[in-house]
């Protein structure tokens, strides 16, 4: 077996057929002694395992004179094959075993010490064996190593000490688990010795050991044990007593219980039981309490076995639930109570506890003694009562709460389609679609079998408009009668608005025209509702119940009344529509023929216009003509009277002459001096007065030209041509041209407009006039010596251009109406040619895209701002 170690080839050295005990020493092999090998086959032939020899020489060759036969029974392997591969027992060795079987052979070869191995094989087979290998190495002379030595099997052994040492560890886990103290304690009541491993205990190993229970414990405890431990002794079977004892935690309950654990001693195992204790008078007061919840709960509380159903208890609310006393329910099964309605519900409940142990608000519905069925919300539980298991029920009445939910259910359904009928009434105006949809909505709510409404016409007698019916039934509809007697009736039954149930006509006493009527029909039930127009009878809403006899619900009449109420809103409604149908076919013929006059009277303002812009033209033509005219005139006298000064303010000869007549043509603006013919006779004329005469007539040409304009405006438009302009540029030559007005009011501007502004879109002539128009207003509003700032911005892709003043200011609302076209106060000389200008001027800015407007500054003055669109690429390169 050492040879295994050795990793290396053996070199067999035995013929075929040779048996392993039969060696003999061939010339070529080493020498050996004889009587050695005797004794190794004596050996062998008495061991169960393999008695080997190997020889190791110094050049690393081996040489295994003897294997015995054992070597099959304990490796499966024959001698001859070990012999001639000593490696095949080499494999056999459990891969986790074979680094310290190597090691071992080595520390054997180095020290010359006897070899000693345990380890475990894997058979060809595959058993698992354990095996022993010793050995004692002898050094021969020549240098070679000599290995006598037997392996021997010790599965057997190992399996035994295993199990020993699986059930020790397993009694010691069991011990060092037990939380109890264990004593060992004599006859007399000496400690020999204890075990306080996770035990709360206050004293240590030492002072406990060789005490006696008086020493340590209570006089009345120390007894009470002294006899216990007596008794067992004396008895030889188990005794256990109970006592209490003070410690830190306060005063604990304990279990002693005692046992024979050798001569005249016992063993004595101590358990801290005051939880439990405390846990049974927990137990008490639960069992208490639960005794008074089962007696005193509203709820139904019974007991019963889980597979039979049995009732063991039942409470006082069961018996005022069920009807059924308490010895009449139990011992009897819930069978044979007939206290199921459906008998599967049962079933249900065994199945489910049996899988979960318990069940929660099933809705179930029993009957009760009288019969009567009612729901109620079950929840149970599987317990075990003496060893049987049963089922601890709970059941809460909701037969009440689920009629109440029924009704609210059936009160929602009926708001719904109240609600419904009254937006088709609303939306729609096909009468026939409403009362028909309103039949078919009906009868299925009430699931009647029949709902239909019936016309009551003094003419036509009794008719059905719609109908809803179960097909199963003769339909009404189309039907119709004039038969007095009982048309007669039927109105005195609905007469005043009365509403007629009918649970069972059978039983009712009518007419037999009615009664036959009611058969014919197969009629059975009948719910009547009039439909009331003010105070006449139009006709009924009716459900007729052919199945059966029909217990008619208070809500279901009152659903009925109200469905009657918006079928007669419905009909109202109808009759509305066609009056409003005939108003409007004489609205619009009054439309069509008022249409024509308006027409006419626009065709009499359109010449009105037409007429009045003529006028206009013509008046303002002349009188533009006729205000020049004197303009010349005056002007003419105003410069030849410059040496014919009178006094301080001087006076002027003018000449009585009549003057030629003046041609209707338009004269140029520009007032050119003419010759004044010869006077025959002169009147002196002060100077002050022609030169007011020269204003006035200024200010009404101003007037009218800007009529003119506005005229044309209103009728053409603004012709407004657009170019890239340089706003600073433009507004110097503004400026140049305004630098004599501004001199002669004494005024001032600051001309604060920056020069690298970008380009703006701009018509410069009109801009021009706005400019000189919103400068002029101050002028004319204030007195000499007025101050302007011109200024301009860029913001939001607009030039913003500024003129602030420091002269009057205005209001709000003459701020905001500055720029509109409105009749202004006749005392101001000045406003309507003012205002004149001021509307142009907003039509110019916004013919150019642009926003005007002016601001009252808070100290004073006022300041005029106008935007323009800048010049943009596209804009540029328009044509």
């Amino acid at each position: 077996m050492a040879m295994i170690a050795l990793n290396i080839m053996p070199i067999a050295y035995i013929s075929k057929g040779q048996r392993v005990d039969e060696i003999v020493i061939s010339p070529h092999k080493p020498d050996f002694q004889p009587e050695k090998i005797t004794l190794l086959s004596t050996i062998a032939a008495n061991l169960p395992g393999i008695v080997f020899q190997i020889l190791q020489r110094q050049d690393g060759s081996v040489f295994i004179p003897y294997i015995s036969s054992g070597c099959k029974y304990l490796s499966e392997l024959e001698p001859e094959a070990v012999q001639a591969d000593f490696q095949v027992l080499y494999k056999l060795i459990h891969p986790q075993d074979i680094k310290a079987f190597a090691e071992s052979i080595n520390v054997c070869r180095t020290t010359l010490r006897p070899w000693h191995w345990e380890g475990r094989i894997i058979t060809p087979s595959g058993k698992l064996k354990w095996i022993q290998g010793t050995s004692q190495p002898e050094l021969q002379e020549a240098g070679d190593f000599l290995w006598n030595g037997l392996v021997m099997d010790i599965t057997d052994r190992k399996q035994a000490q295993e199990k020993l040492q699986e059930s020790e560890a397993r009694y010691k886990a069991i011990l060092d688990a037990i939380p109890d103290l264990m004593f060992r304690i004599s006859r007399d009541g000496e400690y020999l010795d204890l075990k306080s491993e996770g035990a709360n205990i206050t004293l240590s190993r030492e002072e406990i050991v060789g005490k006696h229970l008086q020493e340590l414990l209570p006089s009345d405890v120390a007894a009470i044990s002294q006899v216990a431990i007596a008794k067992t002794l004396d008895s030889g079977t188990l005794q256990t007593c109970e006592y209490q004892l003070p410690t830190p935690l306060g005063v604990r309950d304990y279990e002693a219980r005692l046992v024979v654990s050798g001569t005249d001693e016992v063993l004595a195992i101590v358990r801290d039981i005051t939880d439990r204790k405390q846990g049974e008078v927990a137990l008490q007061n639960l069992a208490q309490k639960f005794a008074k919840a089962f007696s005193c709960s509203p709820d139904s509380i019974t007991i019963s076995t889980l597979q039979e159903g049995c009732f063991i208890e039942v409470n006082d609310s069961f018996v005022k639930l069920s009807g059924y006393e308490r010895d009449e329910a139990i011992g009897k099964t819930s069978f044979e109570l007939n206290f199921w309605v459906h008998d599967r519900d049962r079933l249900n409940l065994v199945q489910e506890l049996q899988t979960t142990g318990v069940a929660r608000n099933l809705e179930v519905e029993f009957r009760q003694k009288s019969g009567e069925i009612i729901t109620t919300l079950l929840s149970a539980e599987v317990i075990d009562l003496n060893g049987i298991p049963s089922i601890l029920a709970v059941h809460h009445d909701i037969t009440e709460r689920k009629q109440v939910e029924a009704q609210l259910r059936f009160c929602a359904q009926r708001d719904r389609l109240l609600a419904e009928t009254l937006v088709r009434i609303r939306s729609s105006l096909n009468l026939e679609q409403i009362l028909q949809t309103t039949v078919t909505e009906v009868r299925q709510f009430l699931q009647a079998d029949r709902v239909f409404i019936s016309l009551n016409n003094a003419n036509l007698g009794i008719r059905t408009l719609a109908e809803s019916v179960d097909p199963k039934y003769p339909s009404v509809s189309g039907w119709s009668t004039n038969d007095e007697a009982y048309l007669k009736e039927v109105r005195n039954l609905l007469k005043d608005n009365f509403v007629r149930v009918f649970e069972d006509i059978t039983q009712m006493k009518v007419s037999p025209k009615v009664k036959a009527h009611c058969q014919k029909f197969q009629t059975r039930a009948s719910l009547a509702v009039p439909i009331m127009l003010g105070d006449e009878l139009f006709g009924a809403l009716i459900a007729n119940q052919c199945s059966g006899s029909r217990h008619w619900q208070p809500i279901e009449i009152d659903l009925l009344q109200q469905m009657s109420e918006q079928v007669a809103i419905a009909i109202q409604q109808s009759q509305i529509c066609q009056k409003l149908a005939e108003l409007n076919t004489n609205l619009e013929q009054q439309v069509q023929e008022r249409t024509a006059q308006l027409q006419q009277k626009m065709q009499e303002v359109e010449k009105l216009h037409r007429v009045k812009d003529v006028v206009l033209h013509t008046v303002a033509h002349d009188l533009r003509t006729s205000v020049m005219g004197n303009l010349m005139v005056l002007k003419n006298l105003l410069n030849q009277g410059q040496g014919q000064v009178q006094g301080s303010r001087g006076a002027i000869t003018a000449s009585l002459s009549p003057l030629p007549p003046i041609s209707s043509a338009p004269l140029p603006l520009s007032h050119a001096p003419c010759p004044i013919p010869n006077a025959q006779s002169s009147i002196p004329v002060s100077r002050s007065i022609i030169e007011r005469m020269i204003q006035g007539n200024d200010r009404q040409l101003t007037m009218i030209n800007s009529l003119l304009e506005i005229n044309s405006c209103e009728k053409q438009g603004i012709d407004i041509k657009l170019e890239p302009v340089q706003l600073s540029t433009l507004l110097g030559g503004t400026l140049a041209q305004l630098e004599p007005m501004l001199t002669q009011n004494q005024a001032t501007l600051k001309n604060l407009v920056p020069a690298d502004l970008p380009l703006v879109m701009a018509d410069g002539t009109r801009l021009q006039k706005v400019l000189a128009n919103l400068i002029a207003h101050g002028l004319q509003n204030n007195p000499p010596g007025l101050n302007f700032t011109l200024s301009a911005t860029v913001e939001a892709g607009m030039i913003r251009t500024q003129i602030q003043d420091d002269g009057v200011g205005m209001s709000k609302v003459e701020c905001d109406r500055l720029f509109d076209l409105h009749v202004r106060d006749p005392q101001d000389c000045c406003s309507t040619s003012i205002g004149l200008k001021m509307y142009l001027c907003r039509k110019v800015i916004k013919a150019h895209g642009g926003q005007i407007g002016v601001v009252s500054n808070r100290k004073r003055g006022l300041t005029f701002w106008f935007t323009l669109p800048l010049a943009t690429s596209s804009r540029t390169n328009r044509p």
